[in-house]
């Protein structure tokens, strides 16, 4: 069983019962390769909610990709150039997986940075496979979960004092967040700390 299977294996029902193939990528392989997983188990959970994975088409419940990289849902309000990455999937804490140019990235929502990560989904399934607590925030959704029930659905972990301040990742600093209004936040604060010097007193303004 290779890693992407394996992945599969373990992870909830799919959130969305169409399969049709909804993502255009053209010569994109990654896409190619992330239609292919949708078709197999379109949108699912896994380590208790901790990775979200999108179906490709929204439904009653779910967001779906397509949905979910409209410019005007949450992109635009980074300060920054997303028009051409496809994010595809999310850990505990909203921060997103996404596919930029033809490579697998992790997305930090607080910092706008990106970090590369995998060529391949299945190479991508691998790094989360053996490093599902670091990559999906796991053992914090556990623990949130065991006090506070199954997180529902739309919904991720937020800090109470942003991670990139110096927000401890404790349950004492998380709340419940709509996932949209949660990147928007977050978009907000990336935008007043990008560029500045580290060390420099911060006053973040919250609108």
């Amino acid at each position: 069983m290779n890693h992407l299977n394996k992945l599969l294996s373990i992870a909830s029902d799919q959130l969305c019962d169409n399969t049709t193939n909804h993502l255009t990528y053209d010569s994109n392989s990654l896409l190619e390769q992330l239609n292919i997983v949708l078709k197999e188990k379109n949108g699912f959970y896994v380590f208790e909610s901790a990775l979200h994975v999108f179906p490709s088409i929204s439904s009653d419940n779910q967001i779906g990709i397509i949905e979910w990289n409209e410019t005007s849902l949450w992109k635009t309000y980074y300060n920054c150039d997303l028009s051409n990455v496809t994010f595809f999937a999310e850990d505990i804490f909203g921060n997103q997986f996404c596919i930029k140019d033809k490579t697998i990235c992790l997305f930090d929502v607080e910092s706008m940075s990106f970090e590369y990560l995998a060529t391949s989904m299945e190479e991508w399934a691998e790094l989360i496979i053996y490093n599902y607590d670091m990559l999906t925030g796991f053992k914090v959704a556990h623990e949130w979960q065991q006090l506070n029930g199954v997180l529902p659905t739309k919904q991720r972990l937020l800090p109470k004092i942003p991670f990139i301040l110096g927000g401890e990742y404790s349950l004492n600093n998380l709340y419940t967040s709509d996932a949209i209004e949660g990147m928007r936040f977050r978009a907000s604060i990336a935008n007043q700390i990008k560029d500045l010097p580290d060390g420099v007193p911060i006053k973040i303004s919250i609108n």
